[in-house]
């Protein structure tokens, strides 16, 4: 597996992928428009040529929003996903973010235990925030030192 900034010929896969991970799915203008966005960042996780995952954020001023991450069903538990966790939080603190924040369904605990793995922390809950199925989400941070630290 090799992880790299996601390009626009990734998209098609990026999208099927998409369909496959969640129940109400991005577009592929959505996409389109996030990598013509300069304060998104979006990588891309490939098997031999094959999109088995991605991840997206978006940093505005010094606060990051973990926008989406999505595996392959068939390359989930392999450490695909924390890959992908562990390049958004370092472009994250490459760019000297005061944290990076993601919604994630209440029901997902796997993905909850993985961002606890990386130290992000439990802030509150948004209630009916997820669509078919509806369930609320969970929102969690990660805080750089700097951010905590004021400088």
């Amino acid at each position: 597996m090799i992880i790299t900034a996601m390009k626009p010929s990734d998209i098609g896969q990026a999208v099927m992928l998409e369909r496959l991970c969640f129940s109400v799915p991005w577009s592929e203008d959505m996409f389109v428009s996030e990598l013509n966005n300069p304060a998104c960042s979006y990588y891309a996780a490939c098997d031999n040529g094959r999109l088995i995952g991605f991840s997206g954020m978006l940093a505005v001023l010094d606060e990051g929003n973990v926008l989406n991450i999505a595996v392959h069903p068939m390359y989930r538990r392999q450490g695909v996903g924390r890959a992908l966790l562990e390049t958004l939080v370092k472009k994250a603190a490459s760019l000297h973010l005061a944290f990076l924040t993601l919604e994630v369904r209440e029901s997902n605990k796997s993905a909850i235990s993985l961002y606890e793995k990386f130290g992000f922390s439990r802030v509150g809950l948004r209630r009916g925030y997820y669509e078919r199925p509806k369930e609320d989400a969970v929102l969690m941070t990660l805080y750089f030192k700097q951010g905590r630290t004021g400088s």
